[in-house]
């Protein structure tokens, strides 16, 4: 599809619910850097990237975009855009160093100033509590294999809660425990840096406890904001119809998907097949006590959507990428590509019509129990240059966006394969180009393109085509 053919902003906006919200999202280690000012401790991922070979190019997070100076400036860009929300994460070193004991009262006041200067602009503030960025002291007693981790993220969440809490319109507890489990613990390729496959499956059950003791913990503190808790998911294909592929696709989708899910909306987790009992024996025996902690009333889902996944049995013929650990190589199912489709910056299928059957799979298997939808990320990397002089025309992102937009809003429409799901809002990924993990700053996903060297910021294409759009949808209600 062409820029040409794209569907405008105004119709989108057209076929959009009266209160659907727009936004854009970001996270605090890949935007604000000041990794060591205001009494910032460190964290996992400031010590991952100080190792060697760990990030593309040798890279650093220490200035990133340099947010944490640069706030009233961001800000100013945010209420230009437009958008009605802007999702951010609070780091947990900022505002607690140690992930335990004393709070830090610069890093409480910099997120005093970003919501206060959020309000002032207009644009409602989303907050996620945990974006990846554990405390380097916890990181050092297990991180998320340590049950005390997820005691200690719930009395950070209760500070946060009492802090922000009449202020924040939502709170995110988790984003991607999957990919903090899969990259960081399974694979090695993330923070903390473990490749320990199977084993890393304890990780899984922290997190989402901790998710629990969070939801507890804000409210306990009383907020006035919704909350909520956010996964990458991914609707998962058999590369054939043979029964191993089939067997390996039921398996990947409960690995991706149901494992996170599944306890957190049904307070349950899915029964294992026989087959897979012995590569997912380290999750061990689950409480009653701990799913009914897992297993709070929530007042949205946060779904993060990129592309989908075809898995086939065996080990593959394909060489294993030099950034993911040779382990993966043992695994009894690999990855197939979908070449039918173009592809991002990232390697990563554009597939929006996949989105639709995703939200159709999540209203199927949890009906009445999934609440309120929010997509909180939904974006794209695409090649683009280091500096530029003038507005980047980035059409790939503008008709990724706009389809993958349509594609959710067409799903969930009346008559919509997903007409069930209560979809409520799109938040893009990103609202500037950032450090992205262990691809550093190769990978730009950006409404606004940052040059490293300078900090200037200069929105792109799909900025002022997402400026129309929440023009359009606000006209409309009007």
């Amino acid at each position: 599809m062409t820029l040409e053919s794209t569907e405008s902003a105004t119709e989108l906006a057209n076929r959009m619910p009266p209160s659907f919200t727009l936004g854009v999202a970001a996270a605090a280690f890949q935007i604000e850097g000041a990794l060591t000012d205001g009494g910032r401790g460190p964290s996992g991922w400031d010590a991952f990237a100080e190792k060697p070979g760990t990030i593309m190019d040798g890279h650093s997070p220490a200035v990133a975009c340099d947010h944490y100076n640069r706030l009233p400036e961001d800000v100013a860009l945010l209420q230009d855009l437009g958008v009605d929300s802007y999702r951010f994460s609070l780091s947990w070193p900022r505002i607690q160093p140690d992930g335990r004991g004393a709070f830090n009262k610069e890093g409480l006041d910099f997120y005093d100033r970003l919501l206060d200067q959020l309000l002032a602009a207009g644009v409602s503030p989303m907050a996620t509590l945990y974006h990846w960025d554990t405390p380097l002291p916890l990181e050092h007693r297990g991180g998320w294999l340590n049950r005390e981790t997820a005691e200690r993220f719930g009395e950070y969440a209760s500070a946060a809660g009492e802090r922000f809490g009449d202020r924040v319109a939502q709170w995110v507890t988790l984003n991607e425990p999957v990919s903090v489990t899969l990259n960081g613990y399974a694979l090695g390729v993330h923070a903390p840096g473990h490749a320990l496959m199977f084993d890393a499956l304890p990780s899984i059950h922290h997190q989402l406890l901790a998710h629990g003791l969070g939801a507890q913990a804000l409210r306990a503190a009383g907020v006035s904001g919704g909350i909520g808790v956010t996964n990458l998911h991914a609707p998962v294909r058999p590369a054939s119809r043979k029964i191993g592929d089939r067997l390996v696709a039921h398996l990947y989708d409960l690995l991706m998907n149901r494992i996170y899910a599944d306890p957190v909306l049904l307070g349950r987790y899915p029964a294992l097949p026989l087959y897979a009992k012995p590569w997912l024996r380290s999750i061990g025996k689950i409480s009653d006590a701990d799913l009914r902690t897992i297993h709070q009333p929530l007042d949205f889902y946060g779904l993060n959507y990129y592309f989908p996944v075809k898995v086939a049995l065996g080990r593959g013929s394909a060489s294993i990428p030099a950034d993911v650990h040779k382990a993966v190589a043992r695994l009894p199912f690999h990855e197939v590509g979908y070449p039918e489709y173009s592809s991002t910056g990232f390697g990563w299928p554009v597939a929006p019509d996949h989105l639709g059957v995703l939200l159709k799979e999540l209203h199927d298997r949890y009906g009445q129990a999934l609440p309120p939808v929010y997509i909180t990320e939904g974006g794209a990397s695409f090649p683009e240059p280091d500096t530029v002089s003038g507005t980047l025309a980035d059409e790939e992102r503008v008709t990724y966006l706009a389809t993958h937009l349509g594609a959710a809003l067409d799903a969930t429409a009346p008559g919509g394969i997903a007409a069930g799901v209560d979809l409520r809002g799109y938040y893009v990924w990103t609202l500037m180009d950032n450090f992205e993990w262990a691809a550093g700053y190769s990978q730009r996903f950006g409404l606004i393109h940052v040059d490293f060297e300078t900090q200037e910021r200069t929105p792109k294409q799909s900025f002022y085509w997402y400026q129309a759009l929440s023009r359009a949808r606000k006209a409309k209600g009007a």
